[in-house]
């Protein structure tokens, strides 16, 4: 077979340019630090990585979301926490306003700030986060949740919707608490029932919040959860004596029959609580909560005992505010309303305050599972950039003896092609 000169060429041109090519493309490798340049150079490896690198970036967009959501948690926890020290600075002063011979004029004075302290709280419920959405109005962001005034009270237009982030794979978690929970359902009273004072009382009764020795029996399916006591002096003996009507039978509790005249079937002493719970010889029947009532119970005086219902934190400082802007209360009868009025402003308070840490709480709780997942979302990161290190990284040890080696393999085939290339008859010619 007759070799041409263009054939000897071509192939040592050929071996060549794979030698150049094998070498740069190890160049490459080691320029980049990557083993994989091209999907062709390990096809299941690129695949993989691929898959890798698509998880990779949902697990990023989570971190994006945990962080953004822990930024609205942290905001509504720092209006929360400042509704709370409203609540505090409230209460102050409605302890001032009870414990202190006050005037009409401090009393009123008393009110004003209270009215400030109003305008506050509703402008905390009517925040806004750095989107400019509405922090407690539910699903509707862009609905301001919370109007009104103390005179007319207060209005929700929000709704009771949770506003959600998916912070993991399997994990949505709340961003957002509507206001009508954290504002609005507000326990009353003892957070259990409510004493109310009749407001046609003439006596100098004051009624503390009351308390509840046996929850069990408290939440029993036959309580009515609807009492009334009423009271009457006899001025002959100068005792006060009192019934226990239930509202849900319209029956006495203490005679099993229908609420009978004066005097009535128990003594009332001051100090001594006052008890649904059966004494003596009255038909057996235990509810399992007492109150006590200071001062004078007129005849005819009435106290309401109801199962706690909600009430807003704006009509509980509404309330106290105009109880407090009324003149003319120098009276004993008057003062005792007062007292009443303090007495439940403070409780209702209370349960407010409660109210607002248990969302500070829900919150806080949230939190901690963001950081929780925060540092799950670290460590899954590393597991995938480990992967991808293994699926695509270059051995510099391995890489480095190629290239020695390859750049052996170019020299020698530059060489043996000079040589081929300068083989002729015409050297050997003379």
């Amino acid at each position: 077979m007759r070799i041409s000169t263009n054939t000897v060429y071509a192939a040592g041109t050929s071996g060549l340019l794979r030698q150049s090519s094998d070498l740069f493309r190890l160049q490459q490798q080691l320029s980049t630090g990557r083993r994989v340049l091209a999907p062709s150079d390990d096809p299941v490896a690129s695949s993989r990585a691929l898959e890798i690198e698509q998880s990779q970036a949902i697990n990023t967009q989570y971190g994006v979301n945990r962080r953004d959501a822990s930024s609205a948690l942290g905001f509504a926890e720092a209006q929360l926490t400042t509704a709370g020290d409203i609540l505090a600075a409230a209460r102050e002063r409605i302890v001032q306003a009870g414990n202190a011979p006050l005037s009409d004029a401090d009393r009123k004075a008393v009110a004003n700030d209270l009215r400030a302290m109003y305008s506050e709280m509703m402008g905390i419920a009517n925040s806004r986060d750095a989107f400019g959405d509405y922090l407690f109005s539910g699903y509707k962001s862009t609905t301001q949740p919370f109007s009104g005034s103390v005179e007319a009270g207060a209005s929700y237009f929000g709704d009771d919707g949770q506003r959600m982030s998916r912070i993991g794979s399997n994990r949505e978690i709340p961003i957002s608490d509507p206001g009508s929970d954290i504002f609005m359902r507000v326990p009353e009273g003892n957070g259990r029932f409510t004493l109310t004072p009749n407001a046609a009382n003439t006596g100098t009764a004051v009624i503390d919040a009351g308390r509840v020795d046996d929850v069990s029996t408290w939440l029993d399916p036959a309580n009515s959860g609807n009492f009334e006591v009423v009271f009457a002096y006899d001025s002959a003996t100068k005792t006060t004596t009192y019934d226990i009507i239930d509202n849900g039978s319209g029956n006495s509790l203490l005679t099993g029959a229908a609420p009978g005249a004066a005097p009535y079937p128990r003594t009332w002493v001051e100090g001594e609580p006052i008890k649904l719970v059966s004494q003596g010889a009255e038909p057996a029947f235990d509810f399992g909560v007492s109150f006590e009532v200071t001062g004078a119970p007129a005849t005819g005086d009435r106290i309401a005992l109801q199962a706690s219902q909600s009430q807003s934190v704006f009509d509980t400082l509404g309330d106290i505010i105009l109880a407090l802007e009324q003149t003319g209360t120098d009276t004993p009868a008057d003062s005792a309303k007062l007292q009443n009025a303090v007495v439940s402003a403070l409780t209702n308070i209370d349960q407010a305050q409660e109210t607002l840490l248990t969302a500070r709480s829900r919150i806080g709780s949230r939190g901690a599972e963001i950081d929780a997942l925060n540092s799950l979302g670290e460590q899954v990161d590393i597991h995938y950039e480990s992967t991808l290190s293994d699926l695509r990284d270059l051995n510099y040890t391995q890489a480095i003896s190629q290239l020695t080696q390859q750049l052996s393999y170019f020299e020698a085939a530059q060489q043996s092609f000079m040589k081929v290339s300068g083989l002729s008859l015409f050297n050997y010619l003379s």
